[in-house]
């Protein structure tokens, strides 16, 4: 169980809702307390020894080779002369030093299916894990691994159920009002990803690059009685929007309820 799975990390988005204030960027790259979102993604599942990332790039996938090739200059002091650019000294170990990335384009309008389809085609192994590029949360790792393999199914996907946006009135048909609950917890659970997938999910991926992974594939799977959900009772975000940004900004400068990592 500890052995680590390739990360498949689905970050080729448009992320058109982001806004302007993204600057053009892809949204797994805009930034929580002064990390692309995908890092903290990252840290998540390098904290339970996971720590072999593959990205089906998409668009300006670009950004994402420049920002991890140059990650140590970026994010860590160093002292090195000019003209020998190469002979770099850095000032404090590199916790992500062991981080394996494989990063190759798959095509800007490729879905997201046809994007897990080429990333397993390129690792080995009887089983990965993939997410999305722009939900966090304080997922346990390990155990969703372990549930994963207790069911014997082939595949797996985090639940999770979200607090309403809303206050929610209870109300009864003469329009008494009986109760206000501000801002529950839904009764339903959504789709947070962290999946984990069997080698032999790839039976279920033919098609083009349109092929989807929650429409086709996964729906497929679930008729075939071979989805199983993991049930997180944690915290979870996604990142749809650049106001979502904020709000994830604003609890990391607080406490960040998906920071499981020391440092």
């Amino acid at each position: 169980m500890n052995d680590s799975l390739p990360v498949i990390l689905l970050v080729g988005g448009l992320g058109t809702r982001m806004g302007p204030e993204a600057e053009g960027r892809p949204k797994a790259l805009v930034e929580v307390g002064g990390r692309p979102i995908v890092w903290h993604i990252m840290k998540l599942y390098a904290h339970y020894g996971h720590t072999r990332f593959v990205f089906p790039l998409g668009y300006r996938g670009d950004w994402f080779r420049r920002y991890f090739l140059d990650y140590e200059a970026l994010t860590h002091d160093l002292t090195f002369t000019l003209g020998k650019s190469g002979e770099r000294m850095y000032h404090r170990p590199n916790r992500e030093a062991e981080w394996e990335l494989t990063m190759f384009d798959a095509g800007v309008p490729t879905n997201k299916g046809a994007r897990v389809r080429a990333a397993m085609e390129r690792t080995n192994g009887a089983r990965v894990f993939a997410t999305y590029g722009d939900g966090i949360g304080d997922v346990d790792i390990h155990a969703l691994l372990d549930f994963h393999c207790s069911h014997g199914k082939l595949a797996t996907l985090t639940g999770y159920r979200p607090y309403s946006q809303y206050g929610i009135v209870d109300v009864e048909a003469d329009s008494r009002i009986t109760a206000l609950r501000e801002k529950p917890r839904l009764t339903n659970w959504v789709n947070a990803g962290f999946f984990v997938f069997e080698r032999s999910v790839l039976d279920y991926m033919k098609g083009d690059d349109s092929l989807d992974l929650e429409k086709e594939v996964l729906t497929r799977l679930a008729e075939d009685g071979q989805l199983m959900m993991y049930r997180h009772s944690g915290f979870w975000a996604s990142m749809d929007t650049f106001k979502e940004a904020q709000t994830l900004n604003e609890l990391w400068e607080k406490k960040a309820p998906w920071k499981v990592w020391d440092q």
